[in-house]
């Protein structure tokens, strides 16, 4: 056991999600796949990312791209077998890194052997595996989705998402005494589910993986409006991890830390749902537009037309960093294959000052594949693999100026999805020796993380100037004394702002920056042209005279 309350190396992990469908084809079918990762393996470690993040891998229909599984202990043969995952894990553990897998604790396909048996008339082991009402005539309590009319069985069972996602029966919080097909969450049935989650989490620990990032974390336990048996449930889970593996670690799709991390996750993200201040920031959702409850602030912070309010953000942000000091992570990656891409619409200075500003927050980084290039969403595909308008964050890695960028030796009709059909898309190959490129930003703003212990995942956030409806955004990390300053101007006009320092002291550029600085005693005055950021480092002022 360590001494701290997570795996010691999250200290200094920056995970780069895969998407194995789009990352790299080595069979030539058209399809990414486990090989694939493998020979990309130095690449990622070349960005600074010592950590993965593997999307699901697992038997499926792919009706939803993988989240729908049929066999969680089979890895899905279009991406290899279950020895080509562990020889992922070994050849990634010879490099330093670590690989967590994708896991869909809430649901199945309904192609899984359960579900096909529970979907019988005659009872069965597996009848009460789902959630089940006891008629075709009896709806389920609000908020939750019912499928009618599947099958044999007189009953209408639950769904979590897409109507081919059967709730797996982890209970009910307060199941209600008139609905017998309620059950509670330590009735033996229940209690089963929950043992075979962990003998799946346990069996793929045992082969390498280094953790779980869960799906839908808070979708398990039915009727729970409060999430307190969500939560209870895994503490539970964090138990097994901390008593058996304890390097391991637990990632919540969550996007609620503040009941994630006391609950058992190590990690937690901010993102697209449940948070809508990641939102203000970036606007997260293509086609839906969510940023529009925004409207009355004029958009999203990270638009270079201004009309943000970082507080929106800040002050959610703060009350969950508040409640989870100590105990986890709060993730704020570059994006995920749910939602639109970062560089969307964006120019390549609103990219890097985006990235300047993710990558020096506290909590751990993660990396979209694709993002470190400045990869665009491709508008206007059908959907693939119920990605609906999701479908356009997941196209191909492209890697170079060969056919089809390097991604697959397939023929483009064949592809998973097509490339990116613009002309100037960015490639690896194309940003690897531009000193400029968002690629090589990303390197030297991993490298400055992992050289400034001021930068490290757990080290204090203080916010210095974050005024409602004002640029730029300044903030502090680590401690007054010896800390890095960070300012961030997505706006296309130039901001001035004056903020305090609890003493006087000397700033050290440590990434070249277009701001200008003016000091006093105790005040600093900063101006930042039109779309840019600074990051120094402060020493006191004493120093400077030595």
């Amino acid at each position: 056991m360590n001494n701290f309350p997570y795996p010691s190396w999250l200290n200094d992990a920056v995970f780069y999600e895969v998407y194995p469908q789009s990352f790299q084809d080595c069979n030539g079918d058209g399809i990414g796949d486990l090989p694939g990762v493998i020979r990309r393996l130095d690449y990622i470690r070349s960005l600074g990312c010592n950590a993965i993040w593997l999307n699901p891998c697992f038997e499926s229909p792919f009706e939803d791209a993988g989240y729908d599984i049929s066999d969680f202990y089979k890895v899905a043969p279009r991406y290899g077998s279950n020895a080509d995952l562990a020889r992922l894990f070994e050849e990634a553990h010879a490099r330093g890194m670590k690989v967590c897998l994708d896991l869909v604790a809430g649901h199945t396909s309904t192609k899984h052997p359960w579900f096909q048996a529970s979907a019988r008339a005659e009872r069965n082991e597996d009848s009460d595996r789902y959630v089940w009402t006891d008629s075709v005539w009896t709806n389920v309590p609000q908020g939750l989705s019912q499928i009618s009319g599947y099958g044999e069985r007189d009953g209408n069972y639950v769904n979590n998402f897409f109507h081919f996602q059967p709730a797996l029966n982890y209970g009910f919080a307060k199941p209600d005494p008139a609905q017998p097909w309620q059950l509670p969450v330590d009735h033996p049935v229940c209690r089963a589910t929950r043992e075979e989650m962990k003998n799946i989490m346990r069996f793929w620990l045992d082969q390498g993986a280094d953790g779980f990032r869960v799906d839908m974390a808070s979708s398990l336990v039915k009727g729970d409006p409060d999430f307190t048996a969500t939560m209870a449930l895994w503490a539970e889970m964090r138990e097994l991890y901390d008593r058996e593996y304890p390097e391991a670690v637990l990632i919540a799709e969550w996007s609620d830390p503040a009941r994630a991390i006391p609950g058992g996750f190590h990690i937690d993200f901010l993102i697209h749902f449940n948070f809508p201040g990641y939102t203000s920031l970036f606007r997260a959702e293509p086609d839906r537009d969510l940023f529009r409850i925004f409207k009355d602030l004029g958009g999203s912070f990270f638009d270079a037309a201004g009309q943000g309010n970082i507080r929106v953000f800040l002050d959610e942000y703060l009350h969950h960093l508040k409640l989870t000091e100590g105990q986890g992570f709060i993730s704020l990656p570059t994006g995920n294959h749910d939602i639109m891409r970062l560089a969307h619409g964006r120019s390549p200075e609103e990219l890097r000052v985006a990235l300047a500003f993710l990558f020096t927050m506290p909590g751990v980084p993660y990396i979209y594949a694709g993002d470190e290039i400045g990869q665009r969403y491709v508008e206007g595909l059908v959907s693939k693999e119920g990605g609906y308008n999701r479908t356009g964050a997941r196209c191909p890695m492209a890697w170079d100026d060969t056919p089809n960028a390097g991604f697959s030796t397939a023929d483009p009709a064949m592809l998973y999805l097509p490339m990116d059909p613009r002309s100037d898309r960015p490639t690896v190959a194309e940003q690897e020796n531009d000193p400029e490129s968002p690629l090589n930003l990303v390197r030297r703003l991993l490298a400055l993380r992992r050289e400034n212990a001021a930068l490290g995942n757990d080290a204090p956030f203080q916010p210095l100037y974050a005024e409602a409806n004002r640029y730029p955004f300044v903030y502090l990390r680590g401690n007054p004394d010896d800390g890095v300053l960070i300012a961030v101007n997505p706006a296309a006009r130039t901001e001035t702002c004056t903020f305090s320092l609890e003493r006087s002291h000397s700033l050290r550029p440590l990434l070249s920056s277009p701001a200008t600085i003016e000091a006093d005693e105790t005040h600093l005055t900063l101006t930042l042209p039109p779309v840019s950021f600074g990051i120094w480092g402060l020493a006191p002022e004493k120093e400077k005279d030595q």
